[in-house]
């Protein structure tokens, strides 16, 4: 099969397979946890150095991870530059928007608005790898995202909004950059991403926020370490290795569940029950999910015709 030069042969649209469903119901409830967990942790820490310590750790515990297992580090600095590149753009700008989108908006509200990943990969996943969206996959991921829309109406808009969706065209960036990254190995792209970017976030929260002033309390300790360990390291490397492998549409159309995860854990743990515009939204949701990941349907081979006698 030939490959356009655009669309490197691992990655090609013909090529590219389902998301492994187990594997990102994982993902997207991890990450709805994640929207809890921050607004735990704010109580505790400035948004931005909560927002660095979480990039920083996460990225160490990787690193540490591929030296232990002796997984190759880049050698080239081409790696090197790219590597940075993701690290500000999907870490330093994704994470400081989030936090402050969570500390301006409801959480469920902040989860919904900062995973509008699914429609805004549309035109780039088509135009750098080739991927057509079907009919069925468009009307389901419009279906999704009118549901994300009354789902966040509720909750107003503010700068809240604003910077919650710019953590989603941020993580968008990063969807797109990381497939990109495919030849390296992922434990160490993702731990390295981390780090450099927690790093530049640190300086950035240094500036605006001065020295850090956090209260170490055990809440802040275990809300620092879930975000860290489970919603970030974890989900991060689950997330690029299916990107690598995953047309993007699909990919992308599953974090229409993380809000949901993120407002069934937000009525939990904070007592706050969804209203009626929110339940008819999050059916929309789950409406749209069902049809986008049914297998696709494949056209029926003609019949070959018999030789004439």
């Amino acid at each position: 099969m030939t490959v356009a030069r655009s669309v490197p042969a691992p990655q090609a649209a013909g090529a590219l397979r389902a998301p492994r469903p187990g594997r990102m119901v994982w993902i997207t409830a991890a990450l709805g946890a994640c929207f809890v967990a921050i607004e735990w942790g704010l109580r505790d820490a400035p948004v931005l150095w909560y927002a660095a310590l979480r990039a920083l750790l996460a990225g160490a515990a990787l690193v540490a991870l591929g030296a232990v297992q002796h997984r190759p580090v880049p050698a080239r600095a081409r790696d090197w530059g790219r590597i940075t590149v993701l690290g500000l753009v999907n870490v330093t700008v994704a994470f400081a928007a989030m936090f402050a989108g969570v500390a301006g908006l409801a959480t469920g509200t902040a989860a919904v608005l900062a995973n509008a990943q699914p429609l805004l990969i549309l035109l780039p996943a088509w135009w750098f790898y080739g991927e057509r969206l079907s009919v069925r996959t468009s009307v389901a991921l419009v279906v999704g995202f009118t549901g994300l829309v009354l789902v966040a109406v509720p909750g107003g808009g503010g700068s809240g909004a604003g910077l919650s969706l710019l953590a989603a065209v941020a993580v968008t960036a990063g969807t797109l950059l990381s497939r990109r990254l495919g030849d390296l190995d992922v434990v160490v792209l993702t731990g390295w991403h981390l780090l450099l970017g927690g790093a530049a976030l640190a300086a950035l929260a240094a500036v605006v926020e001065g020295a850090p002033v956090i209260a170490w309390t055990p809440r802040f300790v275990l809300s620092l370490i879930f975000l860290s360990l489970v919603g970030t390291a974890g989900t991060t490397v689950a997330w690029f290795v299916e990107a690598r492998r995953s047309r993007l549409d699909v990919l992308t159309a599953w974090t229409f569940l993380t809000p949901v995860f993120g407002i069934v854990l937000a009525a939990a743990a904070f007592a706050t029950l969804p209203g009626g515009w929110t339940a008819a939204g999050l059916a929309g949701v789950l409406v749209a999910m069902w049809v986008i990941v049914q297998p696709r349907s494949r056209p029926a081979a003609r019949p070959v015709a018999a030789d004439p006698p």
